[in-house]
């Protein structure tokens, strides 16, 4: 067993439960079941022709069909962008007829913001409608490494029909892409990685809202499954954007996006120089999960369930600076 692999074992009974740890980071959580009757699920007007339903923060259950992160649509004057799919084939299928409750206009752009199946298995429930599918350059390499194996997680839990199948992106942005949806137009931007390796972001010009998905998490605790010091770099590429409200990808579905961004950097930046603090001291990981970031522990949903491994992804990551 190798450093890294000794430090993993002896950090193992801090780690999520084995659900949750498989689905490393990507924002299943271990709280009671809320199904979508105990949640409504209803789709909130956030701006004009701008439409959004939160996730709670819960775990993947077959009550809830995968539906944990923020989604929802952009209605244009010819046509309709869907900001993100759903966590299942059914979740995005529920999707899909929520736009079809509101408009007729055709379903012409699928945003896959990042890997994580919470954000992009619902995709394949609207494959009818022949969408160009949005996603990072580096997108199809990941689904091609993570992809089969989230669809057999999904299909263990919610079964095979509700699970949904991968869905690459047949659009790839390298930097920034514009989405013209008649009359308004969509700015797309390719991170570098950070919460993820594949992370995308996008406004509407003509709200000026910013959906940059799982690159802002509000009041559950941030995920890290890419790069902290890239995340911290995004962070303020985010903010250049010009911005003042945004849609996180887990959260309230509309917040303001300085006192957000604020917050998010204040948790990752503790996460950063504490972390630095116990290599320079010469601490083993498992006593930097017990200890790094603690003063945070009441400013997050999920904390002592999902930080213990952000406090592992930050030391593997920093101790080789």
């Amino acid at each position: 067993m190798n450093a890294d692999g000794a430090r993993r074992h002896q950090t193992s009974r801090r780690q999520p439960s084995r659900r949750a740890a498989l689905f490393g980071g990507l924002c299943l959580c271990c709280l009671p079941t809320l199904g979508r009757s105990a949640q409504g699920f209803a789709m909130e007007e956030v701006g004009p022709g701008i439409f959004v339903r939160r996730g709670p923060d819960t775990e993947v259950t077959p009550e809830n069909d995968g539906a944990i992160a923020n989604i929802g649509f952009v209605v244009g004057d010819d046509a309709v962008l869907v900001t993100e799919s759903g966590g299942s084939a059914a979740d995005g299928a529920w999707l899909r007829g929520e736009v079809r409750k509101r408009t007729d206009k055709p379903i012409r752009h699928v945003v896959l913001s990042h890997v994580h199946p919470d954000h992009c298995f619902g995709a394949s429930a609207f494959a009818e409608d022949k969408p160009t599918f949005i996603g990072h350059q580096a997108l199809r390499g990941a689904l091609e490494s993570r992809g089969e194996f989230y669809r057999g997680r999904l299909a263990e839990i919610l079964g095979t029909d509700k699970a949904g199948t991968v869905v690459q992106p047949t659009m790839a942005v390298t930097d920034t892409a514009e989405i013209d949806l008649g009359g308004r137009t969509l700015r797309v931007t390719a991170h570098g990685t950070a919460h993820s390796n594949c992370d995308l972001s996008m406004l509407d010009t003509r709200s000026g809202i910013l959906f940059p998905a799982d690159l802002l998490f509000v009041g559950r605790i941030p995920s890290l499954d890419g790069s902290l010091i890239g995340w911290l770099k995004e962070v303020e590429r985010l903010k250049s954007l010009g911005a003042t409200r945004a849609v996180p990808g887990h959260g309230p579905t509309l917040v303001e996006l300085s006192p957000a961004m604020a917050d998010l950097t204040r948790y990752l930046s503790a996460l950063r120089d504490e972390t630095r603090k116990a290599i320079a001291a010469d601490r083993p990981i498992e006593k930097a999960v017990q200890e790094v970031g603690t003063a945070e522990r009441g400013n997050w949903a999920l904390f002592d369930t999902y930080h213990g491994r952000n406090v592992t992804q930050a030391y593997k990551e920093l101790e080789w600076e």
